[in-house]
């Protein structure tokens, strides 16, 4: 199967890619996180993981676009709303790459996370598949999470502490 999977970051794409590529899937990254803030995390997840993606030649698409306004335009008096407002985002134009693409499937690196709303993810996943006519491709990959983990401290990826928004950052160090 050709699949577009859309990376929220390196450590989280880890064990996801080598299953799959063990699977023998084509996969192609995407990399779209308006969300992610301040700027230097922003520049830190995506440098390690365009830096994974050479190791490994990983074609990636990336939409480097820092749209922190659009985010928060989008969040402000919604904050208990922000994670479906923020899959449904980058889920959205996933979808929109895959299909024109011409991609057999999407998938996310958001279902990874233990951290994750992952029923979520799956629901918006699979509405958008219906509306942009191209499958969700759904693997629970937290089986993978501990895997995931080693991989990463063993190449000495940057490893970020929170999901990448300005609310998760707060959530994550106000404590």
């Amino acid at each position: 199967m050709r699949l577009l999977v859309h990376i929220c970051c390196a450590p989280c794409f880890a064990a996801p890619y080598f299953h799959l590529k063990k699977d023998d899937h084509e996969i192609q990254g995407f990399w779209y996180n308006h969300n992610i803030h301040p700027f230097t995390e922003y520049k830190k997840r995506l440098d390690t993981l365009q830096e994974f993606a050479k190791k490994e030649d990983i074609p990636l698409i990336v939409k480097d676009e820092y749209e922190l306004e659009k985010f928060l335009r989008k969040t402000a008096f919604r904050e208990e709303e922000r994670c479906r407002v923020c899959y449904y985002d980058r889920l959205k134009y996933t979808a929109i790459i895959a299909k024109r693409g011409n991609f057999d499937a999407f998938t996310t690196t958001l279902l990874y996370s233990k951290f994750q709303k992952h029923d979520l993810i799956k629901e918006i996943g699979e509405s958008l598949a219906k509306e942009y006519g191209i499958t969700f491709y759904y693997h629970d990959f937290r089986e993978y999470w501990k895997e995931g983990i080693k991989i990463s401290k063993e190449r000495k990826m940057y490893r970020q502490q929170y999901c990448g928004c300005i609310y998760s950052e707060r959530d994550r160090y106000l404590k």
